[in-house]
């Protein structure tokens, strides 16, 4: 059986969480932004209650203040101990929230950098090694 008032109020709170712009909670996300869009995605895969959640490419497409948003959203996931799995071709993505770098390149693994040794030219030189 499903549980329409808890079903509604964990959505009112990923609204709120996620600052998700819709006029209501019954509106199609395919009216709302790219970036709404996005933040639609990470909560509906957080509803799971997942240890490990993978994200390819989680900004693209999406305008500055929802980038920023889902930046800040990745860290407070980080900081309650759940692992994150960056997928992403956006260099300054890699390096600004990234706690640790690992560099494939035609289906192996060429480089594992932490944060504090990443950077853009070791990573380049490590992608076309």
């Amino acid at each position: 059986m499903l549980a329409h008032r808890r079903e509604d109020e964990a959505v009112a709170d990923y609204i709120k969480t996620f600052a998700i712009r819709t006029p209501d909670k019954d509106t199609v996300v395919a009216t709302l932004s790219g970036g709404n869009q996005q933040k639609v995605a990470l909560a509906k895969a957080l509803m799971t209650k997942p240890k490990v959640l993978v994200l390819d490419e989680p900004t693209r497409g999406v305008d500055v203040g929802a980038r920023r948003e889902i930046y800040r959203l990745i860290d407070d996931f980080k900081s309650k101990g759940l692992t994150i799995i960056l997928i992403s071709s956006d260099m300054a993505e890699l390096l600004g929230i990234s706690d640790r770098i690992f560099v494939l390149s035609r289906g192996h693994l060429n480089g594992v950098f932490d944060r504090s040794e990443a950077t853009q030219d070791a990573i380049l030189q490590r992608a076309v090694a």
